[in-house]
């Protein structure tokens, strides 16, 4: 896909990742509508970028939120392409978690990006080249103690991305999944990265995984895995899942503890 001209929805668009893609489109030529919930935020990014794009400061998770981004990218003509980055991330015990941060973790995560999208197909099906790239994680594949809802969260977009590019493969959407490893924004808070160090676990840079996105809009990639030797326990863990879940509840009384830290933080 030829990027310049391009009108691109970025949700999440203030984050470590969604910052750097947004900078990496700009210099492609892409005309933005860059979305948060922070409007401050998204004015500093919009001005670093010359202050020609458009601003929806909104919240994706409740139903006023989508309609008035639905509503902006109608104003500027519709857009090409949707990017649906915004998530959120807890790491802690499952039965530790608050009922309503579970929820908001599966408004945010899943809900939302599939509700977004199903008020964008119309608009982006007037396009003759059009996508829809949701952001995924790797744990969408790979089910990891502490992080039951974000797993969940994860494994429906995956899952949801799947079966709406075969719905929509006669159409000119193309729908994309990009599925990062655990990377170097605040999005990982401290236990998450003293956990990561303590398990061996390697961390992307944000500045990779961008790149990675913007690739995979000009490419064209129904599907990318970022990360080794994460892409083989995707592989490992969809034949053999056994041998990863013995991987992990080996591990489990480390999880535990740092999550317990993080608790006392």
């Amino acid at each position: 896909m030829e990027l310049n001209g391009k009108r691109i929805l970025i949700t999440g668009a203030t984050g470590g990742i969604g910052e750097l893609v947004a900078s990496q489109l700009h210099a492609e030529g892409s005309q933005l509508i860059l979305s948060c919930y922070q409007a401050e935020a998204l004015e500093k990014l919009n001005a670093k970028l010359g202050g020609s794009h458009t601003i929806a400061c909104e919240d994706i998770s409740s139903f006023e939120g989508r309609q008035f981004i639905i509503e902006t990218c109608q104003s500027v003509g519709g857009i090409d392409v949707v990017i649906n980055l915004a998530g959120i991330l807890n790491f802690d015990l499952f039965e530790n978690q608050a009922p309503q941060l579970i929820e908001k973790t599966i408004a945010i995560n899943l809900n939302a990006p599939m509700l977004l999208c199903h008020d964008l197909i119309p608009i982006l099906k007037q396009n003759s080249e059009a996508m829809i790239l949701n952001v995924g994680s790797i744990f969408a594949s790979i089910g990891h103690p502490g992080f039951v809802a974000y797993c969940a969260s994860k494994a429906g977009l995956k899952c949801f991305t799947e079966a709406l590019s075969r719905e929509l493969a006669d159409t000119s959407i193309k729908v994309c999944y990009i599925a990062p490893r655990a990377t170097n924004t605040k999005l990982n808070n401290d236990s998450v990265n003293r956990l990561n160090s303590a398990l061996g676990n390697k961390s992307d840079s944000p500045e990779y995984v961008a790149n990675e996105i913007v690739q995979s809009i000009k490419k064209n990639r129904a599907l990318a895995y970022l990360g080794w030797p994460e892409k083989l326990f995707v592989v490992v863990n969809a034949i053999l899942p056994g041998v990863v879940r013995k991987s992990l509840v080996g591990k489990l009384d480390m999880i535990k503890q740092y999550a317990t830290l993080g608790q006392n933080s």
